[in-house]
């Protein structure tokens, strides 16, 4: 099955990336607006097994913060993925650090890890030029507090659901 990892923002931040997402993401009925921590992977029972127990162990140990988007960036020319960017994301990625250490450690990460929220992908590039152009010039300042973590799994109709979550009780 497969599993992946993600903190959600608060509700005013899912809400205003969901009215983007909406028109300009497949994935908004699959999965609410979210900062992904660790990608998706196949995982057999006893590899979730250790996933959980690192996950216990490692959110005891990591505080609570806020996070601040502050612009629209994308991806292009990598990927068609139009994004929430932060302010600062030396959290997210000492948070992206922490969890993906011992076993849920990358060998051999795909990309430089960029924590964002998603409000477009799969998009021509003329239509994430428009987009683009259009939305850097909005002016953006959404905060969320980030106080926990989710191991999710992608069911058979290939929406993604909370196995567990984990408070940052550091």
């Amino acid at each position: 099955m497969l599993y992946g990892i993600v903190v959600f923002p608060e509700k005013h931040v899912q809400d205003f990336a969901n009215s983007w997402r909406r028109r300009h993401d497949p994935h908004y009925t699959a999965v609410p607006a979210h900062l992904t921590v660790r990608y998706a992977e196949d995982w057999s029972d006893d590899e979730l097994q250790l996933a959980v127990a690192h996950l216990e162990q490692t959110t005891s140990k990591l505080p609570a913060f806020s996070i601040h988007l502050n612009r629209v960036s994308t991806f292009f020319p990598v990927s068609h993925v139009l994004y929430l960017a932060l302010e600062d994301t030396v959290s997210m990625q000492k948070l992206q650090e922490n969890i993906c250490s011992g076993p849920l450690a990358i060998v051999e990460p795909k990309y430089v890890y960029t924590p964002h929220v998603t409000i477009g992908q799969e998009i021509s590039a003329d239509e994430l030029h428009d987009l683009f152009g259009n939305l850097r010039m909005q002016s953006i300042d959404l905060t969320s507090r980030i106080d926990r973590i989710h191991l999710m799994y992608q069911t058979e109709n290939g929406s993604w659901t909370a196995y567990q979550s984990f408070l940052l009780r550091g």
